[in-house]
């Protein structure tokens, strides 16, 4: 909260803010990022954000029953951390919130073998580096050993991840889209924040130079 109030307190004095602390708030609370996308018309997994722990055990239930695996997520968090997946009944003993709230979200099974995303990097409007990351395990964030791929995303693929970063008003934004098996994208993800190590060693950009261009010529060029 302490950075968000730094970056909220900078914008109030006129100071330049790139990807400001609305932008990181809608993007770092996953029910606030899922409920944008909805609304904007974007393709995402079915979603529930739940007070109550007895209606959160009664829809993974009936979810599982249906043949669907959940994945159970913290409302707060980055790179993997708290993820769960629920396979099995057996699985719901470990349900937990977050802060009190449950965030349930239908699994996806992406097309191909494996496991498999894609990461689209956008900057002001603009799709400027994109790969597939392969996971060891369903999660496939760099962070936990995905290996990364360069590819050339179609227009359908390129205009989700430009919507979907200025459904959420971001300024930069690192948007993850998964194909599912019947081939349709699904976006999963929207980061305010977004890593580039695994982007930058696959593609031929520097995003640094990138945003920092960007960052100078909208806000802090006079003319």
């Amino acid at each position: 909260m302490l950075y968000l109030d730094i970056l909220h307190a900078l914008k109030a004095m006129n100071i330049p803010v790139y990807n400001d602390g609305h932008a990181v708030e809608r993007s770092v609370d996953k029910g606030m990022t899922s409920f944008l996308l909805h609304n904007a018309g974007l393709p995402t997994p079915l979603t529930w954000v739940l007070r109550n722990r007895e209606d959160a055990l009664n829809i993974a239930e009936s979810e599982l029953k249906r043949g669907n695996l959940l994945i159970s997520k913290p409302l707060f968090g980055s790179q993997g951390e708290g993820i769960r997946r629920l396979e099995k009944t057996t699985d719901l003993f470990w349900l937990t919130s977050s802060h009190g709230v449950f965030y349930l979200q239908r699994f996806v099974h992406c097309s191909g073998v494996g496991f498999s995303d894609n990461r689209v990097f956008v900057v002001n409007g603009r799709a400027v580096a994109s790969m597939r990351r392969r996971g060891k395990s369903w999660l496939n964030n760099v962070a936990r050993g995905a290996s990364c791929e360069r590819i050339d995303p179609d227009a359908e693929m390129v205009g989700l991840a430009v919507k979907a970063a200025a459904a959420l008003a971001m300024d930069y934004a690192g948007v993850d889209i998964i194909q599912d098996k019947d081939g349709h994208y699904i976006i999963i993800e929207v980061n305010s924040i977004p890593a580039w190590k695994g982007l930058e060693s696959v593609c031929d950009v520097t995003i640094a130079d990138l945003l920092a261009d960007d960052l100078i010529n909208r806000y802090v060029k006079t003319p």
